[in-house]
This record gives structure tokens, C-alpha cells and sequence, in this order.
């Protein structure tokens, strides 16, 4: 395992409170992670997305924060650094990701018009069905299978992808590619897939973006397994990868290590000046965009940060750790490690239960009965629905997602989550699985509510 780039000079206290209180903390909860209360919590593995742990040079930034309405310096902070990591010249805040997504399908889809990518997100899907839009997953099939060892697995297909440019580029609103592809296990994509998908989009005259929420750790996947990158430096490979896209989405609260923020990149200044209306309406005056100074210096700070090669070791090391000694343990795991998680093939490891049944997502529930820990599925409940035939979307893969935050566990911490994955082996013919007693409509996952099966 990697050492660590950092010393801790402050800590928060955690509790693991009884089994007994655990059962009626999830039951209360209607069975759902996500209705737990943090104080019920042991170790929280439910997102990466703003639960990380922010350097002191972080908190120094804060407490220089400009919080003026119009015009800030601290944006000026914001925008430079993003500007220096990325390239891009003309950039828009928003609170986080999701918010970017929102202000760019505003300006990019009309209704029916697919966006095509390797595999869209929730929210992301979730935008453009918003927008009547039809969100398109063109991923290589490789990524399917959890056993299969490629250093790519994120990749997007390119056949698959110029094949439907050809037959329905001026119906296509834009191409998105997610760095690292994280409903596919948290897979990378190489630069090699990232020029080529490029290149097709130039083609068809399609915009191409990227989805860069952990746009850092993709780098490090590139630089350690793509021919002809070892000798680069990780700011190098991030600028070559933007290099290729029209712009990006991003929530800061990944790979800029921040608790707030995200941002819209752009490499034009007609496509900024069309978003930006929306931008205000939505988010806020463009030179804070939802955010407060003290976010923007933090992200200002925490992008230059993120692109550090000595703390993306440590990262990286730490997640295939974890996942190295959960298959060492017989636990059925997406192959090889992803980057900010390590996921169990949920249908695997419950393989007694129908998909139906949400297998994953029960064995969430089941992992915080048995040890306090809160993971999350992604999987059958967070694909939804069908929006034609209603029925349940059976995806391929049914992925219970251990999600590390950055600098805030430590290796005891992750040989705790092996040994209650063994627990919960031993004992996993006894799990029932479950079933909607509310199910909410949009984006499920986060509000529905569930009893056993009997």
C-alpha cells in the first residue's frame, strides 16, 4: 500500500452504535442508506462527492474569501486555476454537478434529440430525460463483465458510437464522456479512446464533452497503464485530455477535493455566452454561480491539489487495497479496481435473489446491519424505470459501490470493510431480498422506501 502524502492534525470522532439500534436505524429508515442519519453511521462510504477531507492550504483560502456578489477576486482565484488545469478559457460556476448539467441541456437539447456517451450517470440521465431528451450508453462491452481484466474498461465504442453519428447526427444534442466512467465500476478511459471519439465528433460536427468529475484520477490510469504516458506528468496528461473536448461538466466535490462546487468549462465564448443567462436564472450571478467565496477559493485551491501524482498513489492505492483483499476473500468484485471505489457484483454475491429483488442494494442494507458501514447501489433501483413500458430497467450490472473519501480513512479502516464483507458471506443464503412500499418518481434510489420480501 502506498504511504500517504499527508499527516492529520485534526480528527472527527465516529461511534458504532449497537446491532440492535443499527436494525431499527435502517427500518426506521424504510430500508434506504440514504434516509440514514450520519450519527447512526460507523464509516460512510455512500458518495466521494463532497465528503472529502480539505488540506490547510484549503482552509487558509477560506478564510482570505472575497464574498462579493458581483466580481469577486475569489473567482478570479477560481477561474485561473481551472483555466491552468484544464485549458479552457471561458469557465461558469455552479454549486455542483448536477447544476452544470441542468444549464448545459437547457442550452443543448430539444426535445427528442439523443446524447450519446459510454454510461451515463443518474443525474446525468436524469437531465436529459428532464429535457425530453434520450440519453444513449455506448460503452465497450467489456465493461459488462465484472471478471474481465482490461485496462480501459470505460472506454466508450467507437462503432457503436459513429455508427449511430451517421445515421443521426443532426438529432444527436452532443457526445459526453464520463472520466472515469463510474456506473461502469469506476472505470478509466484512455486518451487514445478520448482522441478517437474526438475525432468522430468532428466528423458528424457533434460537441463533445467530458464529464470530469474525477477527470485527476482517469489521468493517473493513463499515465500508469497507456503506452507512451509513464513519463509524463499528471498535468500534462489532464491538459492533453481536455485538449480533445468542446468542454466539460464537473463536480468540484470529486477530484478538486472540495465539500462545494462544480463548474462549466468551455472552449468557445459563444457556448458560455448562450449558458449563461440560464446560469444566473438558475444558479446565481456568474462570478459566483451558486457558490460562496469561501467555495471558490477552496476548489481554487483543491484542483492544483488533486493533480498531485504522490497524493493520486496514495488515492488510487488505498481504493485497490481495499478491493485487492476483498477478492482475496472471495468477495465478487468489479475487475480490475476502479479509481474513487471498489464495487461487489451484487448479483453475484446474493446470486439466490431475483434482480427484481434489488440484490445490491439489499446487500447495502445487509452491510449496515452487519457493521455500521453505509455503501450504495448501483444497480436495478438506480436505473429506474422503462419510460415507455414502466417495467423495471434490468441493467447488466448490479453494483453495490464502496465509495472511499479522499484523506479521511485510513488501512484499518479498510481492513474493517473486509472482514464485515466476510460476515455478511457467511450468511448470505439467509438474505431476503426487497420491495417498494413507496417508490418515488424521480431519481428513486435517493427517497424510496422498502420492506422484506417474505
Amino acid at each position: 500500500m502506498e504511504v500517504p502524502n499527508f499527516k492529520i492534525k485534526s480528527v472527527e470522532g465516529i461511534k458504532l452504535i449497537p446491532r440492535e439500534e443499527r436494525i431499527k436505524s435502517i427500518e426506521k429508515a424504510g430500508l434506504n442508506v440514504f434516509l440514514l442519519k450520519s450519527d447512526e453511521i460507523f464509516i460512510d462510504l455512500l458518495t466521494d462527492s463532497g465528503t472529502n477531507a480539505m488540506s490547510q492550504e484549503q482552509w487558509s483560502a477560506i478564510m482570505k474569501a472575497d464574498e462579493s456578489y458581483a466580481g469577486a477576486r475569489s473567482f478570479d482565484n477560481f477561474k485561473n486555476s481551472i483555466s491552468k488545469v484544464t485549458g479552457f478559457e471561458f469557465i461558469l460556476p455552479v454549486h455542483q454537478g448536477r447544476a452544470a448539467e441542468h444549464i448545459l441541456d437547457q442550452v443543448l437539447i430539444e426535445e427528442g434529440q439523443s446524447v450519446l456517451g459510454n454510461i451515463h450517470f443518474d443525474t446525468t440521465e436524469a437531465h436529459i430525460q428532464h429535457r425530453k431528451g434520450i440519453p444513449v450508453n455506448c460503452v465497450i462491452e467489456e465493461a459488462f463483465d465484472c471478471e474481465k481484466e482490461l485496462d480501459f474498461k470505460g472506454n466508450i465504442c467507437l462503432k457503436k458510437l459513429e455508427k449511430l453519428l451517421e445515421k443521426n447526427k443532426e438529432n444527436t444534442a452532443y457526445v459526453l464522456h464520463t472520466v472515469t466512467c463510474n456506473s461502469g465500476g469506476g472505470q478509466p478511459v484512455s486518451m487514445q479512446n478520448i482522441r478517437e471519439a474526438s475525432e468522430l465528433c468532428k466528423k458528424f460536427g457533434v460537441l463533445f464533452f467530458l464529464d470530469a468529475a474525477r477527470f485527476a484520477e482517469n489521468a493517473f490510469f493513463i499515465k500508469q497503464r497507456e503506452k507512451g504516458f509513464q513519463n509524463k506528468s499528471i498535468a500534462e496528461i489532464v491538459l492533453e485530455m481536455f485538449s480533445f473536448a468542446d468542454g466539460c461538466t464537473m463536480s468540484a466535490k470529486k477530484d478538486a477535493i472540495v465539500n462545494m462546487g462544480g463548474f462549466i468549462a468551455f472552449r468557445k465564448k459563444e457556448l458560455y455566452e448562450k449558458c449563461v443567462p440560464f446560469g444566473i436564472l438558475f444558479e446565481g450571478f456568474p462570478t459566483y454561480g451558486g457558490m460562496s467565496g469561501r467555495d471558490l477559493e477552496a476548489v481554487a485551491v483543491g484542483i492544483k491539489e488533486g493533480i498531485q501524482e504522490d497524493y493520486l498513489s496514495y488515492r488510487i492505492g488505498q481504493v485497490k487495497y481495499l478491493g485487492e483483499k476483498l477478492s482475496e476473500a472471495g468477495i465478487p468484485v468489479m475487475k480490475p479496481i476502479g479509481g474513487h471505489a471498489v464495487f461487489v457484483d451484487g448479483k453475484k454475491f446474493l446470486e439466490h435473489l431475483p434482480q427484481e429483488q434489488f440484490p445490491a442494494h439489499t446487500l447495502a442494507a445487509e452491510l449496515y446491519i452487519e457493521s455500521g458501514i453505509r455503501a450504495v447501489e448501483i444497480g436495478t433501483l438506480l436505473a429506474g424505470r422503462d419510460p415507455e413500458t414502466k417495467e423495471n430497467k434490468m441493467p447488466a450490472l448490479d453494483l453495490m459501490r464502496l465509495t472511499i473519501p479522499r484523506r479521511v480513512y485510513l488501512q484499518e479502516h479498510m481492513d474493517y470493510i473486509v472482514e464485515a464483507m466476510k460476515k455478511l458471506k457467511e450468511r448470505k443464503e439467509k438474505i431476503k431480498g426487497l420491495k417498494f412500499t413507496f417508490e418515488s418518481p424521480v431519481l428513486r434510489h435517493f427517497w424510496s422506501k422498502f420492506e422484506r420480501v417474505k
